[in-house]
């Protein structure tokens, strides 16, 4: 990214003679990533940030026109880190296991940073890093005897699920749970007892997996639900991953 913070002004705007504070766009985008990983979006604002950075408001807008090309840039920004860090993940021979590793990385990100996962691909031309990451999930998809269509269906439902799931993970302990004073286990053992106490011919699968639920894990839910879809990938593939 170019850093602008040796040129004093921006040409053609009021006040060009005064010299702006020097930040550069990888500041900004450093502490831009670390507000909102701090206290996610709604405390990302240009005061906010240009407290952090040590200078005026009108200095943010030097790089990014808006709220929005912000968060654009900052979830590429965390999208290249990521990028480099997995690159050995498309590498293996076999190319079901190669999307199983990636999801799971892009699903660690995003529960760690629940903000991540809302602003992915939602602007394609600020964000060639997470457009590089969907052609890496697509590129292992070539390598099964799929379809174009297929291959497009199940690059984009898996992103929707690995997405959607990290995201559901990542928001607060409901309020129920907050004012029980209950421990985690011990607030899915009282759901589980409603599960039971429900009428067994209304509900029969409740009653039936509710033992299951009262000490499941949601990460080995998640990864069970890309086991069966990556499943089902290879079962529509119907023949070996080509080289």
């Amino acid at each position: 990214m170019t850093d602008r913070a040796d040129a004093p002004t921006r040409p053609g705007r009021p006040g060009a003679e005064r010299r702006r504070t020097a930040h550069s766009m990888e500041a900004v985008l450093a502490e831009t990533v670390a507000l909102l990983d701090e206290a996610g979006e709604p405390a990302l604002t240009f005061r906010a940030l240009a407290a952090r950075l040590g200078g005026g408001v009108a200095s943010i807008y030097w790089y990014v026109s808006s709220k929005e090309e912000l968060l654009d840039r900052a979830t590429d920004e965390v999208m290249g880190r990521l990028l480099d860090e997995s690159a050995d993940l498309g590498t293996g021979p076999d190319p079901v296991s190669n999307l199983r590793a990636v999801s799971l990385v892009l699903f660690e990100e995003m529960r760690r940073r629940p903000w991540f996962g809302t602003y992915m691909l939602r602007n394609t031309g600020l964000q060639p890093n997470s457009m590089a990451m969907f052609d890496r999930i697509g590129q292992q998809l070539m390598r099964l005897e799929l379809t174009p269509k297929q291959q497009f269906h199940a690059a984009s439902s898996l992103v929707s699920y690995v997405v959607g799931v990290a995201s559901d993970m990542a928001q607060p302990p409901p309020k129920e749970f907050l004012d029980s004073g209950l421990e985690p286990a011990q607030f899915l053992e009282m759901y589980a007892e409603r599960w039971r106490a429900l009428d067994p011919d209304e509900y029969p699968f409740a009653h039936h997996v509710a033992d299951e639920f009262a000490h499941h894990d949601d990460a080995e839910v998640f990864r069970s639900g890309l086991d069966l879809f990556l499943a089902g990938v290879q079962a529509q593939a119907g023949g070996p991953a080509r080289g």
